[in-house]
C-alpha cells in the first residue's frame, strides 16, 4: 500500500487539480492524506468535498498553523502504507513523478529524495539561498544531496515511524534517517511554476535554516552523549584557565610581580568558570537525554477533525 502524505495551507485552487492528477498516477492500493495546516480560504472545503466522494482521500484538520513539519509529521503518524510519498500541495511537484521514486526505491533504498535539477523560482531569494544551504547540510550531515528542500520523496514507511519530528525539522528528514541506518538516495524530479497563490518562505527561514542544522548535527551524533560536546569544551577551557592561573600564581609568589592588573586574571578565571559551566550543562544534559527516553509521547499540533480516518 501507498500513502501519499499532502501538507496543505491556504492552497483551495491547486487541491481539485492535484487531487485529479494523483488519481491518474497511482495504481493500486493507495491513500491521499491531506493534512490542512490552519488554512482560512476554504481549503477543508474543498477537501471535504473530495473526502466525500472518495474514501481513499483522508483529511486531518489543525485547529490552527502549525508549520509544515507538524503537518508531515501527523500525516506520517496515520499513514497505512508501507511507502509513504510526501509532497507539496502548491502543484510545483509534478504526480507523474511518483512511479520513478518507488522503482528507485524498490532497488532497495529507503529513502529516494527528489532533486529539483531545473527549478522554477526566483534565483536570488529562493535557489540562490537553497543552493548554499544544501550545500552546508551535505557537509554538516554527511547526507549529500542537491536539493534537502524538495519536498517530493519517497520513504519506506518503518523508517519514518521511528521518528519524533519538532520545530522546522522536516527539509532534514534524509539527515535524521541516516541516524537509524537508512540508505538514501535521489532522482531529478520536475519542477512547475506556482500558478495559485503565494509561497509560505522567503529570506527570513535563512537563519532558522543555520540553527537547525546545528540542531541535526547534534542530534545526529551527540543526542545519546551530550556530555562529550559541553565535556570536552568545559574541560579544554577548565584545563587552559587552570594553567595560566598557575602560571600568575607562580609569577606573584617567586618573582613578586603584581598580577591583580594582568589581563591573563580575569580571562583565566572567566576559562575556568566557564569550564565549570559547560561540564555542569553536560551532566544536565544527560540527566535530560535519559528523561526524554522516559518521558511519555507527546505531539507538536492538535487536530481539530478526521475525515476517513
Amino acid at each position: 500500500m501507498i500513502s501519499v502524505v499532502i501538507p496543505a495551507y491556504n492552497e483551495k485552487d491547486s487541491i481539485p487539480i492535484l487531487y485529479e492528477k494523483l488519481t491518474k498516477v497511482l495504481e493500486g492500493d493507495y491513500e491521499i492524506i491531506f493534512v490542512d495546516d490552519g488554512s482560512d480560504d476554504g481549503t477543508f472545503e474543498v477537501l471535504q468535498k473530495i473526502a466525500g466522494k472518495d474514501s481513499r482521500v483522508k483529511v486531518i484538520r489543525f485547529r490552527r498553523n502549525y508549520g509544515q513539519t507538524a503537518a508531515m509529521y501527523a500525516g506520517f503518524q496515520h499513514a497505512k502504507g508501507e511507502i509513504i510519498i510526501t509532497m507539496d500541495a502548491d502543484l510545483q511537484n509534478d504526480p507523474e513523478d511518483i512511479p520513478a521514486l518507488i522503482r528507485k526505491l524498490e532497488e532497495g533504498y529507503d529513502l529516494v529524495s527528489g532533486w529539483r535539477k531545473d527549478r522554477k523560482d526566483p534565483f536570488f531569494s529562493r535557489r540562490l539561498p537553497s543552493m548554499i544551504a544544501n550545500w552546508i547540510i551535505s557537509k554538516v550531515t554527511g547526507v549529500e544531496l542537491h536539493d534537502y528542500g524538495c519536498t517530493l520523496k519517497a520513504y519506506r514507511a518503518d523508517i519514518l515511524k521511528e521518528l519524533e519530528l519538532y520545530g522546522d525539522m522536516h527539509r532534514f528528514l534524509p539527515a535524521l534517517t541516516k541516524r537509524h541506518g537508512a540508505k538514501i538516495t535521489e532522482v531529478v524530479v520536475r519542477h512547475h511554476p506556482r500558478l495559485y497563490g503565494k509561497s509560505k518562505y522567503g529570506l527570513g527561514r535563512t537563519i532558522r535554516v543555520i540553527l537547525d542544522i546545528l540542531l541535526v548535527k547534534f542530534l545526529n551524533e551527540y543526542i545519546n552523549k551530550p556530555m562529550y560536546v559541553f565535556g570536552s569544551v568545559g574541560f579544554l577551557l577548565l584545563f587552559t584557565g587552570s594553567l595560566a592561573l598557575a602560571y600568575l600564581i607562580l609569577i606573584k609568589l617567586f618573582v613578586g610581580e603584581d598580577i591583580g592588573r594582568r589581563p591573563l586574571l580575569v580571562l583565566s578565571v572567566l576559562s575556568i568558570l566557564a569550564g565549570i559551566q559547560l561540564i555542569s550543562t553536560g551532566i544536565i544534559a544527560e540527566l535530560l537525554v535519559r528523561i526524554y527516553y522516559r518521558s511519555k509521547e507527546d505531539k507538536p499540533y492538535i487536530i481539530d477533525r478526521k475525515i476517513n480516518l
